[in-house]
């Protein structure tokens, strides 16, 4: 049989301690979640041409349109009055969606909250559209005649 001296077991007890608070602290961690229901507000850099914002919002509607439906609901859009703001409140009015970006809307309609964030990004821009229910992302190369995909499209769904 091993005989330890009492004294190295006493020693080694905080690190125990130290380590059994660890493991319970990153376990409760995993316990936490987002509040889904509620969205980020709207931002995109003022410095996106018109034509490159427009081509990044027509992008990203067709493929939003994919997910939700065309035009079956009200879109609520948290817009922040970039050009890329006002490209997408365009792009989803030609996609059929009657779009408010601050009234209030009557209890009975059926309405889709819309956020979005526009960020450059080592010579690309990253965009995302962000509903209750879907968030979608993508990378464009942006010229001064518009913009093209850079990456495939990145979808999450809740719920």
């Amino acid at each position: 049989m091993l005989n330890f001296p009492r004294h190295s077991v006493k020693r080694l007890r905080p690190i125990y301690c130290l380590v059994a608070v660890g493991t319970l602290g990153i376990l409760l961690s995993g316990c936490q979640s987002m509040d889904t229901d509620r969205l980020v507000s709207s931002a995109a850099p003022p410095e996106i041409s018109g034509p490159a914002a427009g081509a990044i919002a027509g992008d990203m509607v067709s493929r939003l349109a994919e997910q939700i439906g065309q035009g079956k609901a009200t879109v609520v859009l948290k817009q922040d009055g970039s050009p890329f703001g006002q490209a997408l409140e365009a792009a989803l009015k030609g996609w059929g969606y009657a779009v408010v970006t601050d009234q209030k809307t009557d209890g009975g309609a059926a309405v889709i909250p819309l956020a979005y964030v526009v960020m450059p990004y080592d010579g690309q821009v990253l965009a995302r559209l962000s509903t209750s229910s879907v968030e979608l992302g993508r990378a464009y190369i942006v010229t001064t005649s518009g913009a093209t995909p850079a990456s495939a499209l990145s979808l999450m769904r809740r719920g």
